[in-house]
């Protein structure tokens, strides 16, 4: 089922419950969450996300670009998020996180930077209710989409095929009406958009939108 998780990294962080007002129709809301250790940025916290916790009824997708996966990844989960992505190269037991994180109620998601190869992590997949390949280097919102990335979407597509496909394929990174169709091809059914949401006179209709293009 195709999803459609607008960014609020693109969105005005002074008025952040009026901008999730203008996506209702959202499947998630996607939060970055970074430290400026794991990626050079830095951009919010536990108490920001609390706080959009309590401003919206959407679900929240928590996006944790961070050190210290193991020890954070709960503490997300515990806001009352619905999905918590942890990324591989941050964490020491991926296995342990992926079960804390269902522990805590929420689904438990992975993320693969563009450089990491997905071989090694494939036998994480049954673990994960979500899989989510960077098409971009993290840590800043309006980059150029990473072709060379497609592969590994449609590998990690045949995988989680193997297993049943219950687990969603994630794509986040210079997504918007053209990327969005290759990153579907590819085999992604959920799509972080950032800019090509946000910075759309209509927020709500850019969702409608990219959500009828790989409907």
């Amino acid at each position: 089922m195709t999803a459609i998780h607008p960014s609020i990294l693109s969105a005005d962080f002074a008025n952040l419950a009026a901008e999730l007002a203008r996506i209702p129709s959202a499947d998630a809301v996607h939060v970055d969450v970074m430290d400026n250790h794991f990626v050079p940025n830095l951009t919010i916290g536990l108490p920001v996300v609390e706080a959009i916790r309590r401003a919206t009824d959407l679900p929240l997708d928590i996006h944790l670009m961070i050190d210290d996966a193991d020890r954070w990844a709960p503490r997300y989960a515990q806001t009352g998020a619905e999905s918590v992505t942890f990324h591989a190269e941050a964490a020491a037991r991926p296995p342990q996180v992926a079960q804390d994180l269902r522990s805590c109620g929420a689904r438990a998601a992975m993320a693969l930077k563009p450089q990491t190869e997905l071989a090694p992590h494939l036998n994480m997949l049954q673990e994960l209710d979500m899989l989510l390949l960077m098409t971009v280097e993290p840590g800043f919102g309006g980059q150029s989409f990473i072709d060379a990335v497609l592969p590994k979407i449609s590998a990690a597509r045949r995988a989680a095929d193997d297993l049943g496909g219950q687990v969603a394929v994630q794509v986040d990174g210079g997504i918007n009406r053209e990327t969005i169709l290759r990153a579907a091809e590819a085999g992604a059914d959920t799509f972080v958009a950032g800019s090509a949401v946000f910075g759309a006179a209509d927020p709500d209709a850019a969702v409608t939108e990219l959500r009828r293009l790989v409907g």
